[in-house]
């Protein structure tokens, strides 16, 4: 195959837009945006070296219309596309249809994602290979009879999720038989809402658990490698916040990393995985871990690992859907140096944690040494609610994880956001907190130490206000 200028074409929005236009730019290719009639000029077209229209003002009619993206695919000539995460980056049937185009799908074979996106089936397989699971149902649920019957086994408390689930969606934990009554259906009707499949299943919820995945790399030689861990525990909603390469709570205790990291290496071999993807495992406090899920896709957090390994993973990803050579040949070659954070940064109102979308009036950022800023942020720029409050991700690299959190309390100090709501005023608190310093958080912390309380009584907090509302009058005056 001539890998020389190959049309990719990037279905998707955003700042990971905005990053994989650059990866493909780097190695030469063409990359190709997209618009929708309810984003008529997105930021990522800025980095695109082509863009086209796909008619279409929500995302049924856009970005998971596999019709339309297929005759633009083969409308305008596109050798491959990247799906980046969410939208149709684990969808079977879309790599399926693309294959049958003789289109690349920059992700893993369809096989896999088929596997790994059934829970059930992830599970069973996770089983077979030896890797540990979270007691509960191996496949779907049928009734609230069953569901009870099994949570009696397991033991409260439970956790209903969906089968086709992800993304904090289509979960509800129940603590005795009176809540799995009230929300079996609940559960259900919100996986078919969101996923067009209702099966569910019921799984045993580990108490104060910690949320650690492993990235994996895998070329189509039958190479796997993996990139060490992160750890994922700050969540709202079930849905992450602060994520940190590597795990503080996992530590310096190797023999746990390196049982952990081969355990997510064996499941993907059995899979037969063939790109970049993550292996993700729930760890309770005892520290025994326990197969979660597999995301078949780049991750919202891929930057910290690529910080601490110098593994560029989106480049890497497309290099491996086109059968390139990689520089990884060994799991030695892998190395591990330093510590590094990444803080989501939302458009949601800091106390309530929903969606708070608007116009964005400007913004500045004054980056400390050892930070990035991936983000998809112009002036004058209107936030849609059609998407995800995520507006950029705030990562910073120091030599320990003392450096990193350090370099991270200035980079939050140095971002000002004008015209919108954020959680950059959580992000500081939680930095601030004696807990999270401590690194031995779990999933509920946020609930648990009442977080978002602080943030109408810290004082230190306002007067940043009040600084920050000084510093944006300074910065009119010298632009004058």
């Amino acid at each position: 195959m001539n890998l020389e200028h190959k049309r990719i074409l990037i279905l998707n929005r955003g700042e990971i837009a905005i990053r994989i236009a650059k990866a493909i730019n780097e190695l030469g290719h063409v990359s190709v945006g997209i618009c929708t009639d309810n984003e008529t000029s997105p930021p990522h077209l800025q980095y695109c070296q082509e863009w086209v229209h796909l008619p279409g003002s929500t995302n049924l009619e856009t970005y998971l219309n596999i019709e339309k993206i297929l005759e633009i695919v083969l409308t305008y000539k596109i050798d491959a596309v990247h799906p980046g995460y969410g939208f149709l980056s684990e969808n079977t049937d879309f790599s399926l249809a693309l294959k049958k185009a003789g289109v690349i799908f920059i992700g893993p074979n369809a096989e896999a994602i088929r596997k790994m996106g059934d829970k059930a089936i992830s599970k069973k397989m996770a089983k077979e290979v030896g890797v540990p699971v979270v007691p509960g149902s191996v496949g779907e649920i049928k009734n609230i009879d069953d569901a009870l019957k099994l949570a009696k086994e397991i033991g409260y408390p439970i956790l209903l999720k969906a089968i086709a689930g992800g993304g904090g969606r289509g979960m509800r934990v129940c603590i005795d038989e009176k809540e799995v009554k009230k929300n079996f259906e609940v559960v259900q009707r919100e996986a078919l809402k969101s996923f067009k499949n209702g099966a569910l299943l019921v799984e045993k919820y580990i108490v104060d658990p910690h949320h650690i995945e492993v990235q994996i790399l895998a070329d189509k030689k039958g190479n796997i490698f993996h990139l060490f861990e992160r750890e994922c525990s700050v969540q709202r909603r079930h849905q992450k916040i602060i994520e940190e390469a590597p795990s503080p709570f996992i530590g310096d205790d190797e023999k746990l990393r390196e049982d952990i990291c081969n355990t997510a290496v064996k499941l993907a071999r059995q899979v037969g995985y063939d790109s970049v993807g993550t292996v993700e495992f729930i760890m309770g406090s005892d520290r025994r871990f326990y197969f979660l899920e597999m995301n078949t896709r780049i991750q919202v957090e891929h930057p910290i690992t690529e910080e601490i390994t110098a593994c560029d993973l989106v480049t890497l990803m497309i290099q491996i859907a086109f059968n390139e050579e990689i520089p990884i040949k060994k799991q030695s070659d892998v190395k591990k140096l330093g510590h590094a954070i990444e803080c989501r940064i939302c458009a949601e109102d800091p106390i309530t944690m929903l969606p708070a979308p608007g116009f964005l009036e400007s913004f500045q950022f004054e980056p400390p040494q050892g930070s990035r800023f991936d983000h998809c942020l112009v002036e004058k720029y209107n936030i849609s609610p059609d998407f995800d409050p995520m507006i950029g991700k705030l990562i910073t690299k120091g030599l320990n994880r003392d450096i990193a959190i350090r370099k991270m309390k200035a980079a939050l100090n140095g971002l000002v956001i004008q015209g919108l709501k954020t959680n950059i005023i959580l992000h500081r608190i939680i930095l601030e907190d004696a807990i999270f310093k401590k690194g031995n958080y779990s999933t509920s912390y946020l609930i648990e130490n009442k977080i978002n309380d602080k943030i109408e009584t810290n004082i230190e907090i306002q007067d940043l206000v009040e600084h920050t509302a000084v510093m944006e009058m300074l910065y009119q005056e010298m632009g004058k």
